[in-house]
């Protein structure tokens, strides 16, 4: 069994569209050898396609539709078999996220993903392990940078509760500066609040990072996530646990002031 990210299974779009290959192929009286001379892939290859344990791959099906005559409908597969914009644990938080009134966010260690610049979800995203292929990389830092427009929607409130650890490089220091200048630009919009949590001994915060939602209804709901999973519940107990943290955190914070100032002394630093 092939195992995913998150510990799930293969996709079902893969293996559904490795199974249509191997009927088209059966059908036609085409052995893996043949169709895999034809594709410049070897057997075990194109046997893995086949049993969804690997992402088919475009020439394959380009391949497999004019040897079996299938007139497209092998090549139409394509389109399910595009990347996931974003980790399948975290797309239903992704959902709520997108109607959600209110955002209230605390990360300790690594900088918001609404508040990233490319080159910081480029290097986030890049260094997953597993690795990822280039095509997931790349739909999954357009996702994250696309994400970001809701910020834009003024009327919808935004706090960030960020850790002094995320304020430090990660990439290079002009990308480590442009990074810390957004922080300051998006801190500047009336329906944007970013603070700094400096290291000044136990707080709640040493427990992880998530996020509190509130729904156009006034639902609450938390999204809590790990190295491999991620939890969204809208259990009243668990909203009110991490609300009376998130509440403990915002007073232990920097001020919105004096948070910039914090940043731009970074700055200066670098």
């Amino acid at each position: 069994m092939s195992v995913m990210e998150g510990g799930s299974q293969s996709p079902m779009s893969w293996r559904y569209c490795g199974n249509q290959i191997k009927l088209w192929r059966m059908q036609a009286g085409v052995s893996r050898e043949e169709l895999g001379k034809e594709a410049n892939y070897e057997y075990e290859t194109v046997k893995s396609m086949e049993q969804g344990r690997r992402k088919p791959a475009l020439r394959l099906l380009q391949v497999a539709d004019q040897m079996f005559g299938a007139r497209g409908l092998l090549l139409a597969g394509q389109e399910y078999l595009k990347p996931d914009k974003f980790a399948s644990y975290s797309q239903d938080f992704m959902r709520y996220e997108t109607e959600a009134i209110a955002v209230s966010s605390y990360q300790p260690l690594l900088i918001p993903g609404l508040l990233q610049t490319k080159e910081y979800a480029d290097v986030l995203i890049g260094d997953h392990l597993p690795p990822l292929d280039d095509e997931t990389i790349e739909a999954r830092v357009a996702a994250r940078l696309e994400r970001q427009s809701l910020l834009d929607k003024q009327t919808r409130a935004f706090s960030f509760v960020i850790g002094e650890a995320a304020l430090r490089p990660i990439a290079g220091a002009e990308a480590h500066k442009r990074q810390l200048q957004r922080l300051l630009e998006v801190g500047e919009r009336r329906n944007v609040t970013i603070q700094v949590l400096t290291f000044e001994g136990a707080h709640p915060g040493l427990f992880g990072p998530f996020v509190l939602l509130e729904t156009p209804e006034h639902e609450h709901l938390v999204y809590e996530e790990g190295q491999i999973t991620g939890v969204l519940s809208a259990d009243p107990t668990k909203v009110s646990v991490i609300s009376q943290r998130h509440a403990m955190i915002l007073r232990q914070a920097l001020s919105p002031e004096e948070s910039a100032r914090y940043i731009r002394n970074l700055l200066e630093e670098l």
